[in-house]
């Protein structure tokens, strides 16, 4: 029996739909949107001692002063808490270190990041966003959901652009339980948007069928 081409043009219509909305949702398979995080270094992941409590390491000190810099106590614990909720890990400093040495400087605290934002990185996403009222950090341009950072001018900047931030001072012990608390409201909107843009998208299959 020869098939309708109507009925063909709807089930490719159908298929379209489906795999825009799969792109569009990227909902993990236990419902909970993934979202992706980064991290300020100044003051926030690195730390000096006077500052804050710092992570040990089984490297001897000299050898951390030539490949890096002392870590703040307690980032190991919670970057393995966000992956383990499926967040993606990245590093954005306005400093110029470059990829490498901040690769392999978390490296030695056994921490993979899965992306790097230095300033040069930075620079160029302004360029190609045309802002004229460059913000010292856009995450946005690299669809970061959550910023980091001990700065509360980078937060003032996230109101101004359109970005979240959650500050963590230098002296403040339970800054891994801030970050924690930002993840799960980040996580609560993204799957709170979740359903409404799946509807939009459903709309517009149907459209797609009635036309």
């Amino acid at each position: 029996m020869k098939r309708s081409p109507t009925l063909d043009k709807y089930r490719i219509c159908g298929s379209q739909a489906w795999q825009a909305i799969k792109r569009l949702v990227p909902m993990r398979l236990s419902g909970r949107p993934q979202i992706r995080i980064s991290f300020d270094i100044d003051d926030t992941l690195a730390c000096q001692r006077h500052h804050c409590a710092t992570e040990h390491s089984r490297l001897p000190v000299c050898v951390h002063r030539w490949l890096g810099e002392p870590l703040r106590m307690g980032t190991r614990s919670l970057t393995r808490e966000l992956r383990r909720q499926g967040c993606s890990i990245w590093v954005y400093t306005s400093s110029g270190r470059t990829p490498s040495y901040i690769r392999r400087w978390l490296l030695l605290y056994g921490i993979h990041v899965d992306g790097v934002v230095n300033s040069v990185r930075h620079n160029h996403a302004l360029t190609a966003h045309g802002l004229s009222n460059s913000p010292s950090k856009f995450p946005p341009a690299f669809d970061i959901d959550l910023h980091v950072d001990d700065s509360e001018g980078v937060q003032i900047e996230g109101y101004d652009h359109g970005f979240r931030v959650v500050v963590v001072h230098p002296n403040d012990e339970n800054w891994a339980q801030s970050v924690l608390k930002a993840v799960a409201e980040v996580q609560a909107q993204l799957a709170w948007q979740q359903p409404l843009r799946y509807k939009e998208l459903a709309q517009q299959r149907a459209e797609a069928f009635s036309s």
